[in-house]
């Protein structure tokens, strides 16, 4: 029978096993191939499809189980039997529990393993009915508290769809607090490197010293204190995404290294003298003005040009304030669930303070207020007065001159747009040109 549309990969590091197996599947039609390793595996699994896995469950390095736990979490439509040598209640137990169809022993009965394959094949077509209503979810769902139906955040959304799925280095540009790591995830999760890490080193946090051993990684007796050997976050994240936040505040010398390593995927532990080889993604992020940085010389502009390939720029809250919102029930419905208390609502008057709020600290600071005030709400709705945060005052446009006040109704509609020129025109009833005429006379400058 020709089975040519269903690929098996074989997952076993003993090669009589892998040839064996392949043979067989071949000869029956199905597209077979073979991995010697976890490892490899992960890889080809980049290069599906891939129906049936037929993983052994005892392999050097990272196991079976560990396998079958990556796949179901990224690809729970993929059929994953185990293989075991070692036939015993615990190790078939632990492998269904944690998702596998079934599990043969060594040395495996063709026939047996023929009757498993036939009984997947007949259930496949109910699994494919169950992974297309899945893949309706909207990505919002799909990346947790990436919400926001604003066209700001549509504009967003529709830039992480367009560039997850290539290697394209990206750079996530915003202020403080308004969810760059969490796009970060949600361009790794929708790439094809989403079977293996997304290893985030915050830039900012750590001296010069600190941040060169984290990134490389030490060889023991390094430096004092240095007593074993460390990999380094460049190695870890081999095969998937690193993403660098706060990249703007690494000092020359880690700039210097870290362009060597992103041009060649190269770089030897601190202290040690074997070169290492590297294969991740770059995702970065800030809320520095790096063109400033370039212009004063406080930032390579050969690393500057590496990484800003592709620049998803994020709005402050206030510039979406339709998200508001929707930001505020969703987490206070996370926050009611850990807390377990019975809280479900917010009352106009608290709707009305956190539209009008301004949100200096972005997405991150009405996470916190919401937090805060569901631990002093008694009841069952949120108040005004349990919000840390009070209604911004409306600026006055008492005494000030015409094109003062043009230039920030302007500014407010480009912001609320995410610098959309053809939308914020429409939404000014202008054209096009005109805007571009008064972004120029009133001096506006896009804010990075």
């Amino acid at each position: 029978m020709e089975h040519s549309n269903i690929g098996i990969l074989v997952v076993d590091d003993e090669l009589i096993v892998r040839e064996s197996l392949t043979k067989w599947f071949r000869e029956d039609g199905f597209r077979s191939e073979a991995a010697e390793s976890a490892a490899a595996a992960l890889k080809k699994l980049q290069n599906g499809p891939w129906h049936i896995l037929l993983v052994d469950i005892k392999m050097p390095g990272m196991d079976g189980v560990e396998l079958l736990k990556r796949v179901r979490e990224y690809k729970p439509e993929i059929v994953v039997i185990m293989i075991t040598a070692f036939a015993s209640v615990d190790t078939a137990v632990k492998a269904l529990k944690s998702g596998a169809y079934d599990y043969v022993t060594k040395p495996i009965d063709p026939d047996y393993l023929d009757h498993l394959i036939g009984k997947v094949l007949n259930e496949r077509q109910l699994a494919l009915e169950n992974v297309r209503l899945k893949s309706t979810v909207d990505l919002m769902s799909e990346n947790g508290e990436i919400i926001g139906e604003s066209p700001a955040m549509k504009e967003t959304l529709s830039l992480i769809r367009s560039v997850a799925s290539n290697d394209t280095t990206v750079m996530i540009r915003g202020e403080s607090g308004t969810g760059k790591e969490l796009v970060a995830r949600a361009i790794h999760d929708m790439s094809k490197r989403r079977y293996f890490p997304l290893v985030v080193v915050n830039c900012g946090a750590m001296t010069e010293t600190l941040l060169e051993s984290e990134l490389f990684g030490h060889e023991r007796g390094a430096f004092t204190g240095a007593q074993y050997r460390r990999k380094g976050k460049l190695e870890l994240a081999d095969g998937g995404s690193l993403f660098l936040d706060e990249i703007g505040n690494i000092d020359a010398k880690t700039q210097m290294d870290l362009l060597r390593v992103i041009e060649t995927r190269q770089f030897m532990r601190v202290g040690g003298s074997e070169t290492i080889r590297s294969d991740f993604r770059v995702i970065c992020a800030t809320n520095r003005d790096l063109e400033s940085a370039v212009k004063e010389g406080t930032f390579r502009e050969d690393l500057y040009y590496r990484l800003n390939v592709f620049t998803i720029p994020l709005p402050p809250l206030r510039s979406r304030r339709t998200d508001i919102l929707p930001l505020a029930k969703h987490f206070l419905k996370k926050y009611a669930v850990e807390m377990n208390r019975n809280v479900d609502s917010f009352s106009q008057e608290a709707m009305d303070v956190l539209v009008e709020y301004d949100w200096p600290g972005n997405v991150r600071e009405l996470e916190n207020a919401i937090e805060r005030a569901l631990v002093l709400c008694p009841g069952n709705i949120i108040e005004k007065e349990h919000l840390p945060v009070q209604a911004s005052t409306p600026v006055s446009v008492a005494g000030k001159r015409l094109e003062d006040v043009e230039r920030e109704h302007v500014r407010r509609i480009l912001d609320e747009n995410g610098w959309n020129i053809s939308r914020s025109a429409k939404v000014l009833n202008i054209d096009r040109a005109t805007l571009y005429h008064k972004i120029e006379k009133c001096n506006i400058k896009r804010p990075h």
